[in-house]
This record gives structure tokens, C-alpha cells and sequence, in this order.
């Protein structure tokens, strides 16, 4: 896939790991983009701390594969939680956040309720706080941007039963959000800047959805067989951007030379690719 598409920069959303040794897990598994020279980053999944490495261990070691464009972990929650990449030319002209959304919390109550993680306040001020200054720099206009993380938010639930939903692609798991929503995408609305949410986490879906002005997008399962995933072959989900133009392209690149889901989504409509 990688020598068909010839990405400038890959991100992998999560559940890099998949056993013991950690370690030995992650440098195979990433070693086709740095024996490439790809630039890439990860925003870790709620499976990649699960084994014999914790979280900040284990993004040192990612930190360590040459190509990786992930910053030095600020101790946060998680010990690593944010990163924001710049597309520019002569100028800023889009911006990806890429978010550690966590393993998973324990509710307390008459009854311990184990649930998936949710992006926390610290995190969500660190991207208010980035998309103000990106804004101040591109004349006051919010900087169009992207999100990428790999539990996917709630409101993706309700996107899926609203009649008016928009969807392409493969639905072929209900989604799996944290039961605690952290309120990040009526953040995102105050923004006005993340036109799409990119997620990993639900391996049989690798759909592009449109509701409200958002899209809310899932790449494609890459990896080798799991407890399930019934999405073969394996693949990736492509984007494309081009200087000056609103929006941008997508597509998934499945093993092999075919490909699916040609889309132009700018201006929060939904196209085919020539529309």
C-alpha cells in the first residue's frame, strides 16, 4: 500500500501492539515506514498499554523509530497526549491534531462500571489554546483542521441514528465510545475549525459519515487476524489535499491494487470524486 500511494506522512490511529514483547511488536510493525524514510505518528490506542510495556513506556519506544513524528511526552494523564502537525506552503494551511484518548476508566457507584476512556480537560484546553493561536495567525479565521484519535466520541452514535446521517462505506460494528463524553466536539463547534474526526478502535467499519457539519470518518483495518475483523483485506484509508482548495479527497487503498470509497468532501458536503 505504502509503495502504491507514496504518502508524505502517515497516522497511524491505535492498537499499534498486538503482544508480547511490546517492543519487538512495534518495531516490526512500523518498520515498513522507516525502512521508507515515511514520516509518521501515532496516537495510541487503548491496546497498545495492555501488555508489557505501559503507555509512556511504550511511546519512547515509537519515539525511537527513525520517521516518527511524535513530540516528547509532557506527563500528562497519560504521559503523552497531544501532538499538532502543520500542512503548509508558503503558509499554514491545515492543522492535524492527533489525541491519546486512553485505555479505560472505572465508574464508581453502588457498582464498579468498567467503560472506555474519554479525551480529558487538560487535553481539550491544550487544542482550544492551539486553534486560538492558529487562528490569530491565518487573520482571525479559525485554520481548517483535522482530529485524529482513536476511541471515537459519542455523538457518533447519534449521527448514525439521525435520519438525515450521510454514510459510505462499511458499518459493519456499532461504534464503541467511552460512556463519559469529555465534550470535545462542542469545543470543536466553538473552534470552527476541525471539519473531520478520524478514528481507529471498531475494526469492522471503515466508513466516511456525514452529520451536522462534520464528518466522522474510520481508516481501514491494517493489521494481521485479531479476535475480530472481518474487513479482508487488509487496508488503509488515504487522503489527499491540495494547496489552495477547500476540502480535501479520501479513498481506502485495500492489499493489492484495489481501491473504494472516492470522495471530495469540502464545504461539510459529501461528494464523488468528479462532483
Amino acid at each position: 500500500m505504502l509503495d502504491r500511494e507514496h504518502p508524505d506522512f502517515v497516522i497511524h490511529t491505535g492498537d499499534v501492539i498486538f503482544g508480547s514483547p511490546s517492543e519487538a511488536s512495534a518495531r516490526e510493525i512500523l518498520a515498513p515506514l522507516a525502512e521508507r524514510g515515511i514520516p509518521w505518528a501515532v496516537a495510541m490506542g487503548n491496546h497498545d498499554g495492555q501488555f508489557d510495556l505501559n503507555r509512556a513506556d511504550l511511546f519512547e519506544v515509537f519515539r525511537s523509530i527513525p520517521g516518527c513524528m511524535n513530540t516528547p511526552a509532557d506527563k500528562g494523564i497519560y504521559g503523552h497526549s497531544n501532538d499538532l502537525f502543520i500542512l503548509s506552503s508558503d503558509h499554514p494551511e491545515r492543522a492535524f491534531y492527533l489525541f491519546d484518548s486512553g485505555d479505560a476508566v472505572i465508574l464508581k457507584g453502588e457498582e464498579e462500571i468498567h467503560c472506555y476512556d474519554y479525551i480529558r480537560y487538560d487535553q481539550i484546553g491544550w487544542y482550544r489554546a492551539e486553534s486560538g493561536r492558529l487562528a490569530a495567525g491565518n487573520g482571525g479565521k479559525p485554520l481548517p483542521s483535522m482530529a485524529f484519535f482513536h476511541i471515537p466520541l459519542r455523538e457518533l452514535e447519534e449521527g448514525l441514528a439521525a435520519p438525515e446521517h450521510e454514510l459510505i462505506g462499511t458499518n459493519g460494528e456499532p461504534p464503541c465510545p467511552s460512556r463519559l463524553n469529555s465534550g470535545l466536539l462542542a469545543q470543536m463547534r466553538e473552534m470552527g475549525d476541525v471539519e473531520a474526526i478520524v478514528n481507529g478502535h471498531d475494526h469492522d467499519c471503515d466508513y466516511v459519515l456525514r452529520y451536522g457539519q462534520m464528518f466522522y470518518i474510520y481508516g481501514r483495518f491494517s493489521g494481521c487476524d485479531t479476535v475480530y475483523n472481518h474487513l479482508k483485506p487488509s487496508g488503509g484509508r488515504v487522503f489527499e489535499f491540495t494547496s489552495g482548495e477547500p476540502g480535501f479527497r479520501t479513498w481506502i487503498r485495500l492489499s493489492g491494487d484495489e481501491t473504494s470509497q472516492h470522495l471530495h468532501l469540502r464545504d461539510g458536503k459529501m461528494l464523488a470524486e468528479g462532483e
